[in-house]
């Protein structure tokens, strides 16, 4: 079997790979600001010691923990012309990746879960979200994306890799490494495509019910103001959802023969570009978060 590989990485050509070289180094510098970030402000501030920011602040764990696991690596191969990685560096890099990423699905669904709780049961908010409850869900989305990042990774590098060792992508994913297997992959890929429905599948179901039940508390609600900052609070979390799983269904839930050079962009999005944009899309549109910062630069 192969020792190592080669990642092909995002261009071919030697003229681009300086450029995408600086930005793809801003993005990454950009991504461990805002979220690491964000952890500080929410550790250092008292009035966010409450569930929905202590989900946030794992949530921006997970960003930064996963984008770790490709940029790195990515940035070097723009600068160096052997692009090596082992195959146990490899099989380091794809499960490091499967199991945050994992753990964000969860944590998207436990976040709809608790702003369906503070919206349509406020009375009970206190009680059905309490610490106890906030450190169960969060161990639980750590547990199942641990479980599930085994069998992504034992799926995706239990065959025999004895002929080409050319990923045509910029990190170890699973489409580009079963188009590198001798022996044969469909069950393999079926174990995958079950446990991501499983999954990806199952958690927007979770955040589906519960944004549908707070759009029909929302409409019920007699006051236009109470309307708007129930909206308001929700649209964040909802576009960091469409973001997220828009991308992840594209490539995770189609079948092989469709996979095609759009892929590498579209996983540039999830890996790289969508980590960047959570803290702006999910915190700082937050008027608590704003008071936050504004107290602390008076500190």
């Amino acid at each position: 079997t192969q020792t190592e590989f080669i990642l092909l990485g995002i261009s071919s050509s030697p003229r681009t790979q300086a450029p995408l070289f600086g930005l793809f180094l801003l993005i990454y510098i950009v991504t461990l600001a805002g979220n690491i970030g964000i952890m500080a402000l929410v550790w250092v501030v008292p009035s966010l010691h409450t569930p929905m920011y202590f989900f946030l602040t794992h949530f921006s764990l997970a960003d930064v923990c996963y984008s770790t696991f490709i940029s790195p690596k990515m940035l070097a191969d723009l600068l160096s012309e052997n692009n090596t990685i082992s195959f146990a560096g490899c099989v380091v890099q794809f499960h490091g990746f499967a199991f945050f990423a994992t753990v964000e699905c969860h944590l998207l669904a436990v976040m709809a879960y608790d702003r369906h709780v503070a919206i349509c049961n406020p009375l009970l908010y206190v009680t059905v979200i309490s610490r106890h409850v906030c450190h169960q869900l969060v161990a639980s989305a750590y547990l199942i994306a641990f479980l599930s990042a085994i069998i992504y990774t034992a799926s995706t590098f239990g065959v025999s890799f004895c002929g080409a060792n050319r990923i045509d992508h910029f990190f170890c994913d699973v489409n580009p490494m079963l188009k590198l297997a001798c022996s044969d992959t469909h069950s393999n890929e079926m174990v995958i495509v079950a446990f991501v429905a499983i999954n990806a599948v199952g958690t927007s179901g979770v955040i589906l019910l519960s944004y549908s039940s707070i759009l029909l508390t929302v409409l019920r609600m007699g006051s236009a103001g109470s309307r708007s900052r129930a909206f308001n609070t929700c649209a964040s979390h909802l576009t960091a959802v469409s973001l997220f799983y828009g991308t992840l269904f594209f490539m995770y839930l189609q079948p092989a023969s469709r996979h095609s050079s759009l892929d590498k962009v579209a996983s540039l999005f999830y890996t790289v570009v969508t980590p960047m944009l959570n803290p702006f899309i999910y915190s700082l549109r937050n008027k608590e978060v704003k008071d936050a910062l504004v107290k602390c630069r008076r500190r």
